[in-house]
């Protein structure tokens, strides 16, 4: 049944021993840091050990083409398309949930499913309910005590107890900081020191960059990238750019600010541009399939998120000798090990992040020696091959 609601099925290559059919959960391609952290596993598990199946909500995203042709690829809405109209039921709250549940259920057994990847809450509410008497790990991206409430609006209260209940179920709950395990622990009252970190790796490195004349002429080109959202702290950052423009070197023309991404409040935040008289500061990009090449192009990086798990956008930023000026939001903080790796700002204040930038436009060696520091740190702490096994010990159980 689930080969006509599948995107892609490819035949499954024989081994000399069964691999574990494991089933990696994520809502799109859309190009999230989950979604890119769900992608790497599904480029990278081992063959010998392991065959992929993805799960999708919504078979969609520029990364949905970079998924391996050998990954069998389980897409809800394209189970949901293949249905006749008659067969449409009424919405009521709930359903949506009831019937991806059910869908997930019948994927994993008619595909004699072993192990289930989950990743996000909606991806865990899922599971939870349909991965029943089967191996589970669970990664949770985000404090949740601060995430679930900006990202739900709705049944709150129900939600953190079903994904409470969800996580105890699983075999295995990993946080991608250690901020977001013990809020976590803490949020759903699970047992202290149940949720075990495993940080993001990086998709790439490239050798440490040196700065020493990366700001000698033109514009200083700053770079924000992400959704545009509240908890991403864009009118912050705006708000910072009033003063940072204000005090900005006199030796040095005015910066400039790339603002990559989309979201629900980018007509709001370019009003405020706008209210500032910052419109030849703050460039409106929107959003980009793959931002590397603006992130490897600015003078630096900036993060002014109020929360976060731990930032993909600086970890490649950092992989690529890109400064990076950032809140001290939750486990971004933890990319800092024995020597400093950027320049520090306090969460939701403007006039902290000004500090910040400043500093940076002031200390161009501070900046060299910040970036030298980070990319070590990177080759230590985030290696992809290393992560790899280390969620493949936790999938084989």
């Amino acid at each position: 049944m689930t080969d006509a609601l599948s995107v892609r099925k490819q035949p499954v290559l024989q081994s000399p021993r069964k691999r574990q059919r494991v089933l990696l959960m994520i809502s799109s391609m859309r190009g999230g840091g989950s979604e890119r952290q769900v992608l790497l596993l599904a480029q990278h598990l081992s063959r010998e050990h392991f065959e992929p199946h993805l799960y999708l909500s919504e078979a969609a995203g520029p990364f949905l083409s970079q998924v391996p042709s050998d990954v069998t690829i389980h897409a809800y809405d394209a189970a949901v398309a293949s249905k006749p109209s008659h067969t449409q039921k009424l919405y009521f709250p709930g359903r949506a949930l009831r019937d991806q549940t059910r869908f997930v259920r019948q994927v994993i057994d008619e595909n004699q499913i072993d192990v289930v990847y989950d990743r996000t809450f909606h991806m865990s509410l899922l599971a939870g309910g349909a991965a029943k008497g089967i191996r589970r790990v669970s990664t949770i991206v985000s404090p949740p005590h601060l995430a679930l409430p900006s990202v739900e609006s709705r049944f709150v209260w129900l939600k953190r107890q079903r994904l409470a209940r969800s996580y105890r179920r699983s075999d295995a709950v990993v946080a991608v900081s250690r901020q977001a395990a013990l809020s976590a622990e803490r949020y759903y009252r699970l047992k202290p020191r149940s949720v075990q970190v495993i940080p993001n790796p990086v998709r790439f490195s490239a050798p440490a960059r040196d700065l020493s004349d990366a700001r000698s002429s033109g514009r200083t080109r700053l770079v924000c990238v992400g959704r545009m959202t509240s908890e991403k702290g864009h009118a912050d950052l705006i708000d910072a750019m009033a003063s940072v423009v204000a005090n900005w070197p006199a030796d040095q023309p005015p910066p400039e600010l790339h603002l990559v991404g989309d979201g629900v409040l980018r007509g709001e935040l370019e009003h405020q541009s706008q209210r500032l008289h910052l419109q030849s500061v703050c460039k409106f990009i929107g959003a980009v399939d793959d931002a590397t090449d603006a992130i490897s192009g600015a003078d630096a990086l900036i993060l002014p998120s109020r929360f976060e798990g731990m930032p993909n956008v600086v970890l490649e930023s950092m992989a690529l000798g890109t400064p990076v000026i950032a809140t001290k939001a939750g486990g971004t903080i933890e990319l800092q090990h024995d020597q400093p790796t950027a320049f520090w700002a306090d969460v939701a204040s403007p006039a902290s992040l000004a500090d910040a930038i400043l500093e940076f436009a002031r200390r161009p060696d501070l900046a060299q020696q910040h970036s030298k520091a980070a990319w070590q740190m990177i080759q230590t702490h985030h290696d992809l091959n290393q992560t790899v096994k280390r969620i493949e010990t936790l999938l084989a159980g």
